[in-house]
């Protein structure tokens, strides 16, 4: 896909989705991950594969796993329909297909208008991360990276590269955290705890955590006083972690806290982005043991 318009623009708290259908069910995926959108091709069986991994493809020399959606999504007695796609993805560093049932178009649409999932519906394990009202029908955002981490764990954050850090005292030190995601929330926070960054304070997206931010400045603080540093996701709702950066950056109370931008779209292409509104570095997930080590460059 031509990166143009939104994937050019930084901190205008909007995004693109491309819609696609799943059983004749509604989701999206977040432009920046979809590399191409192909025909179904001839797929490779892999003995005792992950149940949701239909086989690989190779693509343009590359081998590629190709994920069954409908068997992620928990969709009984339904086969993909003569319609059929690839969804060519690319995120946390790793390129995977999605087989979906028909990608339909793009929505250009502010995080604001995401809403977040109920946790009366949603359950512990779910898979949606917003949910989008479009012309009387709903759009659901899915969580791609938890997706990614249920078929292979050892893709997600791990403990093991902080432990190696050996035992450390950072408790002194203040860190908001922005992120969307209950699983990532408590893999950074044991993560970090462990490396000695115990004094969390985490926010589900960048408005709260801006709300809180200059909460403490309308106290009349200081806010070098009570808070050292953010590390913010990218996509969240109601504000990104690009938008929550540029606003951090444009008030005199808060442009000199560091932030860093810890997301699964930290790409070269993309990386832009982030120092366009002043992020003063840009990981890529699930590199948890390198944000430590440049958290601890920034403030101690």
């Amino acid at each position: 896909m031509e990166q143009k318009g939104i994937l050019l623009e930084s901190g205008t708290n909007e995004l693109e989705i491309v819609e696609f259908e799943v059983a004749n069910n509604k989701f999206g995926i977040n432009v920046i991950k979809v590399k191409e959108i192909i025909q179904p091709i001839p797929v490779t069986f892999i003995p005792h594969a992950h149940p949701h991994v239909e086989g690989i493809v190779q693509l343009r020399g590359e081998v590629l796993p190709v994920v069954d959606m409908l068997k992620v999504l928990g969709i009984p007695n339904a086969q993909f329909n003569v319609q059929q796609k690839y969804i060519v993805a690319e995120f946390n560093k790793q390129k995977v297909v999605f087989h979906v049932d028909n990608v339909t178009q793009i929505h250009r649409i502010s995080w604001d208008q995401i809403e977040k999932p109920s946790d009366m519906y949603q359950g512990g394990s779910s898979q949606v991360i917003g949910v989008i009202k479009q012309n009387n029908t709903m759009i659901l955002l899915l969580d791609f990276e938890k997706i990614m981490v249920d078929i292979n764990p050892d893709s997600g954050i791990s403990m093991d590269s902080v432990k190696k850090l050996g035992k450390r005292e950072r408790s002194e030190k203040k860190i908001v955290c922005a992120e969307d995601s209950p699983l990532l929330r408590k893999l950074i926070h044991d993560t970090m705890s462990e490396a000695g960054y115990v004094n969390l304070e985490f926010f589900e997206n960048g408005r709260d955590a801006l709300d809180y931010l200059e909460g403490i400045l309308k106290s009349g603080k200081q806010i070098e006083d009570y808070v050292q540093l953010v590390i913010t996701d990218i996509e969240m709702p109601k504000m990104d972690g690009h938008h929550l950066t540029k606003k951090i950056k444009a008030n005199p109370g808060l442009e000199k806290l560091p932030v860093i931008i810890f997301s699964s779209l930290i790409t070269d292409d993309l990386r832009h982005k982030g120092e366009e509104v002043g992020a003063e570095d840009q990981i890529s997930k699930p590199e948890i043991a390198e944000l430590i080590l440049k958290v601890d460059e920034l403030i101690l």
